[in-house]
C-alpha cells in the first residue's frame, strides 16, 4: 500500500491511497479538484473510490467536480448532508473497496464536527481534522466530552499506526505543545526535527500513534476537563 500527499490550498493534504503498485487510487477528502487531476495525470492512473471524513468545504469542494469524470463509490458520514456520498457509514462499520483487498473500519469521532469519521486499515488511519500531529482540530460542533472520547478511541490503535492528518499544522502545534508541557523532552526533540523538515519544504506527515502519545497534549489529556482547558487555551494561543 502506498499513500501520497496531494497538497491543496495553503496547508491541506488530500491523501491518495494506492492499494497496489500502479493501481488506481482512493482519494481522501478532495477539497480541491485540480490538484487531484494533476496528480492522477502525472501517475497515469484513475480513481477507484473517495473517502470523506466530514462536511467542511476544504474536504469536499472538489468531490462533485471529480465525480463528473469518475463514477465511483463515495464513502462518508451518515446524515445525507454531504452531496455525492453513496455509501454512508457509522461507527465500527467495516467495508472493502472494489479493487482493494484490505478491510477498512470506520470510527465516528465527533468533536471538530458532529459528523466526523475516521478510516482505519491495519497500519494506517486517515483522521481528517480530528487529530493533528501535536494537536487536534478546533471544537466547532462537538463537546469536550465527545472530542476527548474520540481522541482516546484513536489512541487505542497500535502505536505503529501511521496517522494521516489533513493539514500541515505540526510546527505551530508544537509551539503550543511546548507551552503546555515545557518539561517534555520528546516535544523538544521532535520540534527540532520538524523545524529541519519545514526549512527544507518537506512534510511532517504521516505521524504515528506512538509518537502522538509522546508529544500531543490533547491525546495525553487525562479527562474531558483537561482537554477542554487545553482546547480553550490553544484557541487563544
Amino acid at each position: 500500500m502506498h499513500v501520497a500527499a496531494i497538497p491543496a490550498f495553503d496547508d491541506n493534504y488530500i491523501w491518495a491511497i494506492q492499494p497496489y503498485a500502479g493501481s488506481d487510487a482512493i482519494i481522501v477528502d478532495p477539497g480541491e479538484a485540480e490538484p487531484v487531476r494533476q496528480w492522477l495525470k502525472g501517475h497515469d492512473i484513475g480513481i477507484m473510490a473517495f473517502f470523506i471524513t466530514h462536511h467542511h468545504w476544504d474536504h469536499t469542494n472538489g468531490l462533485m467536480d471529480l465525480l463528473r469524470d469518475y463514477q465511483v463509490p463515495v464513502y462518508g458520514p451518515r446524515g445525507g448532508h454531504i452531496e455525492g456520498i453513496t455509501i454512508p457509514l457509522g461507527h465500527l462499520e467495516r467495508f472493502s473497496v472494489d479493487g482493494d483487498d484490505r478491510a477498512y473500519t470506520v470510527f465516528t469521532t465527533p468533536g471538530h464536527t458532529l459528523d466526523h469519521i475516521c478510516f482505519y486499515t491495519p497500519g494506517h488511519a486517515f483522521v481528517g481534522d480530528t487529530l493533528f500531529s501535536a494537536g487536534c482540530g478546533r471544537m466547532f460542533e462537538g463537546t469536550a466530552e465527545q472530542f476527548h472520547k474520540s481522541l482516546q478511541c484513536l489512541a487505542e490503535l497500535p502505536e505503529s499506526t501511521n496517522v494521516y492528518c489533513a493539514h500541515e499544522y505540526t510546527a505551530a502545534n508544537l509551539e503550543f505543545a511546548l507551552a503546555a508541557e515545557p518539561e517534555n523532552q520528546d516535544i523538544h526533540q521532535y520540534s527540532t526535527q520538524v523545524k529541519a523538515l519545514r526549512e527544507h519544504g518537506l512534510k511532517t506527515l504521516p505521524s504515528t500513534i506512538g509518537l502522538e502519545k509522546q508529544i500531543n497534549p490533547f491525546l495525553r489529556a487525562a479527562n474531558a476537563d483537561e482537554f477542554a482547558r487545553l482546547r480553550q487555551w490553544k484557541d487563544q494561543f
